[in-house]
């Protein structure tokens, strides 16, 4: 059988095609060509490739002034390096409202590069930047689906993804977007409600079959879907949430606040990476460590089930 594609080829090759679609359309790495899937775009788009160097900064504020003169451009990024550009996402590009994507690849734990390279907070310092949209896909067509999306948007978009493969789902070969800050259900159940974000679904979905809970797709972590989520809290005793990030500040977070402005008293269990350096590793054995594997998972819910 064919090896399945890593997210940073579906990205590579989104790209390529975004390409060939708009002429606008320009890409940017701070010296990551391999490792962000832009080989290919920089043989067939050398004018519209820039290489800026390990200067993340200057990548950023690149961007926002491509963005000024009408050009549509796309950062490539690791989720860890974009942390340099911090100061610069903000002021430069979010302040004036900007039409830039951050590409943001190697989000999660990433195990063989080590715990400097993990991509553990992007959710949590993107979600409280004005004027940004976030979305996590759950699989490789999704990846494609969200990167499309965000690209069409007139405002600073950030899709997140992880290292390595996905779960081996068909990928489209079109343009076509999704509504932005709507989710979808990919399981119905009873009781418990898993509100799963990106890498996290599938594990959500293979803990939801014991449990018999209901998986949701949230797809965005800005905007939100605060219709889909207090429908769940209407038609469910509890609520999950699930994310390859930090705990702290994250999307369960995001979820949370929404339930508490609009008075919703629920009984709810956030699951991410925990307040602690996450190790050197294997990354499937660093997620059952850390409690996001679809075992460790399903037990987590199935022993706060009882508790609560």
């Amino acid at each position: 059988a064919p090896a399945r594609p890593t997210y940073t080829q579906i990205f590579g090759q989104w790209l390529c095609d975004q390409a060939e679609a708009d002429h606008r359309l320009a890409a940017i790495t701070p010296a990551m060509r391999e490792g962000s899937g832009l080989v290919e775009f920089e043989q067939r788009f050398p004018d519209r490739y820039f290489d800026v160097g390990i200067a993340e900064q200057h990548a950023v504020t690149f961007a926002a002034g491509l963005a000024c003169e009408g050009i549509k451009p796309v950062v490539a990024i690791y989720s860890t390096f974009l942390q340099r550009a911090y100061d610069q996402l903000i002021h430069d590009v979010a302040l004036q409202n900007l039409p830039v994507l951050f590409a943001i690849d190697r989000a999660g734990i990433v195990g063989a590069d080590g715990p400097t390279h993990a991509g553990a907070y992007d959710l949590s310092f993107l979600r409280c930047v004005p004027n940004m949209v976030i979305a996590a896909p759950s699989d490789e067509n999704e990846c494609r689906l969200l990167l499309s999306t965000c690209y069409q948007l007139d405002q600073p978009a950030a899709v997140r993804y992880p290292r390595g493969t996905g779960c081996g789902a068909a990928v489209s070969d079109g343009l076509e977007a999704v509504p932005v800050g709507k989710g979808v259900i990919r399981r119905q159940g009873q009781k418990t409600a898993i509100l799963a974000f990106g890498s996290m679904v599938q594990p959500a979905m293979q803990a939801a079959e014991s449990l018999n809970a209901t998986v949701a797709d949230m797809r965005f972590v800005k905007p939100l879907d605060e219709t889909l989520i207090l429908e769940l809290a209407q038609t469910h005793d509890r609520i999950v949430c699930i994310e390859e990030n930090s705990i702290c500040g994250g999307a369960g977070g995001a979820v949370l606040e929404c339930l508490a402005q609009h008075g919703v008293v629920k009984p709810v269990l956030p699951i991410g990476i925990p307040d602690t350096v996450t190790d050197h590793g294997d990354p499937a054995l660093l997620l059952d460590k850390l409690g996001l594997s679809a075992e460790k998972i399903r037990e987590r819910i199935a022993n706060w089930q009882e508790a609560v």
